[in-house]
């Protein structure tokens, strides 16, 4: 009996062990498999840009399929040239493409830069149908662009309502994915929850905006 008690007291430091070794190595896959997903999501869903400002940059959100059927049914019976902001993986632009707009994309992030311009590829859209550019669309000139498309943060959006409405033609139409502008009215929508889209007419707005403005004025007047 003591032969007994003394062999599993002898055995019981060595199974310790054991555990204690499965337990490190337990630690270091997780840490391992933590550490690809990161690297995943930094390659993917941050973009590429260190020249934008912090508060400018914004992870990469893919639109769903509801999504991007909810913009192209507001973009029915226009015409022209089109600008996705922050293209991502390029399905916006290349489903504008294939019913017709001249279709750009804004992307800083290489990676989906090459997977947007292997799709377009794929498909047989030439570079005047679908084309990707790697700048920086906040220092771009979008006055050539009638049809606006973006899915971006709730944090950008008051700094795009300024950059927009100073650029963009009389006639043009943006189209906002989950995330609406803050002052803006919206022309329409489609859609709702996580897949609601709005519309904004430039011309719209512009309207409402001088019509803001008188009412600011009248109401100065009244007070002198």
């Amino acid at each position: 009996m003591e032969d007994t008690i003394d062999m599993i007291l002898l055995h019981k430091p060595t199974e310790c062990s054991y555990q204690v070794s499965n337990s490190h190595r337990l630690t270091w896959i997780v840490t391992g498999i933590a550490s690809g997903v990161y690297g995943l999501w930094a390659l993917f869903v941050l973009p590429g840009f260190r020249t934008v400002p912090w508060k400018l940059k914004v992870p990469f959100l893919p639109s769903s399929k509801v999504q991007t059927e909810n913009i192209m049914k507001l973009l029915r019976g226009r015409k022209g040239c089109l600008v996705d902001l922050g293209s991502g993986d390029g399905r916006l632009v290349l489903a504008a493409a294939s019913v017709g707009f001249q279709s750009t994309g804004y992307e800083l992030n290489p990676i989906l830069l090459s997977c947007a311009r292997a799709q377009a590829w794929l498909k047989g859209l030439s570079s005047t149908q679908a084309s990707f550019v790697k700048e920086d669309f906040w220092k771009a000139n979008l006055s050539s662009y009638n049809n606006v498309t973006v899915f971006l943060a709730p944090n950008v959006m008051e700094t795009l309502e300024d950059k927009l409405s100073t650029e963009l033609p009389y006639d043009a139409r943006v189209i906002v994915c989950r995330f609406p502008f803050p002052h803006w009215l919206p022309t329409c929508s489609e859609g709702c929850g996580m897949d609601q889209v709005w519309a904004y007419d430039m011309q719209s707005l512009r309207k409402q905006i001088l019509s803001k403005n008188h009412h600011i004025w009248l109401l100065s007047l009244c007070k002198k």
